[in-house]
């Protein structure tokens, strides 16, 4: 078995230290970042974006040759993560010796952890497996959306550990189904890929609690809204299309890899 630790740093030293780790051809483009590997242990890529302090997406797509324990240091901006499952299945604990939760095919998951524990995520060897997962920091420079104080009151409790696993939902499925199809490059595949993801989150909540569906509401109509004005400027020359920085912050308002000796808290 190979076991994995994660510090919980930014975005450039995760993605250095995935190449470190797993080898392979690291290209970073604007925001997104992509290493594909091929080794004696593991083949497959891993690709992420970064969305300022707002958000965060990673893609994982890989197949092992022996069992792999990726362990992730809990994280100071006490992130949301909200896991999509497309192949293979994905488990997960709070600790080496914690109870040991799981993610089918189809699946979606929702997790936190602001304790001193660590996750731990669990693959089998010779097992395609490729997963999604969404990060949203709820305790970045004391600033606070509205969006961001709902997650944070949902998906967050005293203990400091929180997991939720969700039945299939073929909406969601649509959605990650439309990241495939945006454009390859440019300032308009950022912005669909934004809202696409944000709609993914909105979802995730509805699917996890009617009761709190009510209070989404406004923020479903703004978002809406939004996803149907970049569609109308996906058809129009990029270099007319304000920059994401620019856009983001008249919107609504990720640490190292390495092979771990250390020992897990459980």
């Amino acid at each position: 078995m190979k076991k994995l630790y994660i510090n919980t740093g930014g975005f450039d030293a995760v993605f250095n230290n995935f190449k470190e780790s797993f080898g392979g051809k690291l290209i970073i483009s604007a925001s997104e970042y992509k290493l594909t590997f091929k080794s004696r242990w593991a083949k497959g890529s891993i690709t992420g974006v970064r969305f300022e302090k707002e958000m965060t997406y990673l893609n994982f797509d890989f197949t092992f040759n022996e069992d792999v324990n990726l362990s992730i240091e809990s994280n100071p901006f006490t992130p949301v993560f909200f896991v999509y499952c497309e192949k293979g299945n994905v488990q997960h604990s709070f600790g080496a010796n914690g109870n040991v939760k799981g993610l089918n095919k189809n699946q979606s998951g929702i997790m936190s952890n602001s304790s001193s524990i660590n996750s731990v995520l669990y693959f089998d060897s010779h097992k395609h497996i490729q997963f999604s997962l969404i990060g949203m920091p709820t305790a970045v420079n004391n600033v606070e959306t509205d969006f961001v104080s709902q997650i944070k009151k949902i998906f967050t409790n005293e203990s400091g550990n929180y997991i939720y696993i969700g039945d299939e939902n073929h909406k969601i499925e649509q959605k990650f189904e439309e990241l495939k199809t945006i454009p390859k490059k440019g300032t308009v595949r950022y912005l669909v890929m934004r809202n696409i993801l944000r709609e993914v989150l909105e979802l995730e909540i509805a699917q996890h609690s009617y009761n709190y569906l009510s209070a989404f509401n406004p923020i479903l109509n703004f978002a809406s809204k939004q996803f149907s004005e970049i569609r109308k400027l996906s058809a129009l020359n990029v270099a007319t299309i304000p920059t994401p920085l620019q856009f983001i912050k008249r919107s609504l308002q990720t640490r190292t890899l390495k092979t771990y000796n250390q020992k897990l808290a459980s």
